[in-house]
């Protein structure tokens, strides 16, 4: 058996290859998957968690799940976006369980005031790569992240620092494409006015040694 060196980006003919390979019960293929992608998935469950030991057993249910479920990935999708799901929801159950009367569904409308926003803030989108070069920036902008949302959290996450696209986070979540982009929007314009007023906040207090 040939080596797999598996990359997020990688052919989506491969990832299919690895599931086809797992649902026959080849359970090194799924041992693939689980490399390629656990890193990810943790990622996503502590920014939604907001707490390692919670994204952990999030990381773990979640690949579980999906094991115990293969024979209902019919491959219409990647496979990612599909295990996404799955992480999501545990992650928020995860969140139910701890604070049931804070946490905000994902499928609760949101009211947004798009209409009222100038194109161009609209095309706003910050640079994770780019910001997280810096240990300070990375740490404010952590903070700034947890400080959102849920519902606003969890899209910004998926789409702005994991790249998945609009659709495949619309996917991911369950929700219609207008509602993605409604919530990144918003999640784009608290992150920009958090990080404004961190930023003035520092050089007032800069000017003031």
């Amino acid at each position: 058996m040939s080596a797999i060196q598996p990359k997020i980006g990688e052919p989506v003919s491969d990832e299919l290859a690895l599931v086809q390979a797992a649902k026959k019960g080849d359970v090194s293929a799924f041992e693939e998957l689980v490399k390629r992608y656990d890193r990810n998935v943790f990622r996503i469950a502590q920014h939604i968690t907001q707490n390692r030991e919670d994204a952990e057993d999030v990381v773990q249910d979640a690949f579980l799940k999906a094991y115990s479920n293969l024979e209902q990935f019919q491959g219409q999708s990647k496979f990612y976006t599909w295990l996404v799901r799955i992480a999501v929801n545990e992650a928020l159950m995860k969140l139910r369980r701890r604070r049931p009367e804070r946490t905000v569904s994902l499928d609760e409308d949101v009211k947004t005031e798009e209409d009222s926003v100038p194109r161009e803030i609209a095309d706003w989108s910050p640079n994770p790569e780019q910001l997280y070069k810096q240990a300070e920036l990375k740490d404010i902008l952590t903070r700034t992240i947890q400080g959102l949302p849920p519902s606003f959290r969890t899209v910004f996450v998926l789409r702005d620092v994991e790249g998945l696209s609009t659709e495949e986070t619309a996917e991911a979540l369950g929700l219609s494409i207008p509602a993605v982009k409604s919530r990144l929007l918003r999640a784009r314009l608290q992150l920009r006015e958090r990080l404004s007023r961190y930023f003035k906040k520092r050089e007032s207090g800069d000017g003031q040694k």
